[in-house]
């Protein structure tokens, strides 16, 4: 068995809102094993006021003191968590200028959560398995061209997609609503390979991801299961060829948003989740429902409307479905609701997840909902930047599971065995 990827903490209040264990059993479940970088007292008060942000916490000057030393060598990891309560200022602060001061500084992986008393392992897996990729993995996911055949499937919360390469290509492509995890995978592997004219035993290699990736990885005997995060990331910048440089990434999903730089094709800080659906995909799907319209006319609908003409809240699902029934009982235009919804949405992930990453230009838009022309245009407007969205955006998760899983190809010239 490989050794456990060492994960620096960084962190204020999870002893004492009863985390630890969730954040330990997390790390331990993707073989990953947390500690707390030691550090002399007078280094404590050296590097604190080196740094020179003044708070008042002791745990959040340990945390200060602990990043430099990380930064200068004199502890070693391979990645950083940085973990802070939801309910404190000051922490959010700290918290956010850490993860820049790290990731400006060095090249360790870095994942940054403000938890509550209900935070459990199961949410902090998915960043949990991502730090340990990106610190096991970083010679795959530096993979800039792919080769042979390899299928790439990703089993998503709202979608299930297939994607066929070989030699660098795209020759099929699989796409349908995930009902039966199975069943929507089976769908879409049959529709890429009947679109590439091939048989699976011809591929060589399969990579999975998503919120399926285990079960569907299980079922075809896959090389690569691979969480999302780096996978997604990974897909972005190869469609959009920019493998080299900065660059973010933004995917706002049908349960979840990720928000991920990237520099040279490997993530350096990314975030995930959410408030509420009311900040995902599920509340534009909601809202085309109620606008009777198919989703894919909600952006250009939302494209000849005026969203401030519409007081919109979906911070909560609920409320916004309930602003969006009040603002058409009130005689609001359909293009103006569907351009509130737009800019509801986009607001949202600038405030909860973009907050938590630099932006580096380009900015990719990624996933099913970049193809909703009026969500990407009030994101642009919103960073007051062009906002890029690759082609075949909605499949950069099977895009990068087949270009990973390239890797695993046998060199002596056989498959994979499948």
């Amino acid at each position: 068995m490989t050794a456990p990827v060492r994960i620096a903490q960084l962190s204020c209040g999870a002893d004492y809102s009863g985390v630890q264990e969730e954040i330990n059993t997390a790390a331990r479940s993707v073989n990953g094993e947390i500690f707390f970088p030691d550090i002399a007292l007078k280094d404590i008060v050296r590097d604190f006021d080196k740094f020179g942000l003044e708070v008042r916490s002791p745990d959040l000057k340990l945390a200060i003191a602990r990043a430099m030393a990380l930064v200068e060598g004199r502890v070693d990891a391979d990645a950083v968590f940085i973990a802070t309560c939801f309910r404190c200022a000051e922490a959010a602060i700290v918290r956010n200028e850490l993860r820049r001061y790290i990731l400006e500084h060095s090249k360790l992986p870095v994942v940054s959560y403000s938890f509550t008393e209900r935070t459990t392992s199961g949410t902090l897996l998915t960043r949990m398995e991502a730090l340990t990729t990106i610190a096991r993995r970083r010679a795959l996911l530096a993979r800039e061209v792919q080769e042979g055949i390899t299928l790439g499937i990703d089993s998503g919360s709202s979608t299930t997609k297939a994607i066929l390469m070989k030699d660098n290509k795209i020759i099929g492509k699989g796409w349908m609503p995930t009902g039966e995890v199975l069943k929507s995978a089976h769908g879409v592997v049959d529709t890429a390979l009947a679109e590439a004219g091939m048989k699976l035993s011809d591929v060589q290699a399969i990579g999975t991801t998503g919120y399926g990736r285990f079960l569907v990885g299980k079922e075809f005997n896959a090389d690569l299961v691979q969480e999302e995060l780096t996978v997604n990331s990974k897909g972005a910048v190869y469609l959009a060829d920019r493998q080299h440089g900065p660059a973010t990434v933004i995917d706002i999903g049908g349960m979840d948003n990720k928000a991920i730089t990237v520099m040279d094709g490997i993530p350096g800080t990314f975030t995930m989740g959410g408030i509420c659906a009311g900040a995902s995909g599920r509340f534009l799907e909601m809202t085309s429902k109620r606008l009777g319209v198919d989703i894919t006319e909600l952006g250009p609908l939302a494209m000849k409307g005026m969203g401030d003409r519409v007081p919109m809240n979906s911070y909560c699902i609920v409320f916004g479905t309930q602003s969006l029934v009040n603002a058409l009982a009130a005689g609001s235009t359909r293009e103006d609701v569907a351009a509130a919804a737009c800019h509801s949405v986009a607001e949202q992930v600038f405030e909860q997840q973009l907050q938590e990453v630099d932006i580096k230009e380009p900015v990719l838009m990624v996933g099913g909902t970049s193809l909703i022309e009026g969500l990407v245009h009030a994101m642009g407007e919103l960073l007051k930047i062009k906002v890029v969205v690759p082609p075949h955006s909605q499949y950069i998760g099977a895009v990068g599971s087949a270009l990973l899983a390239s890797g695993f190809i046998k060199k002596d010239g056989t498959d994979a065995g499948h």
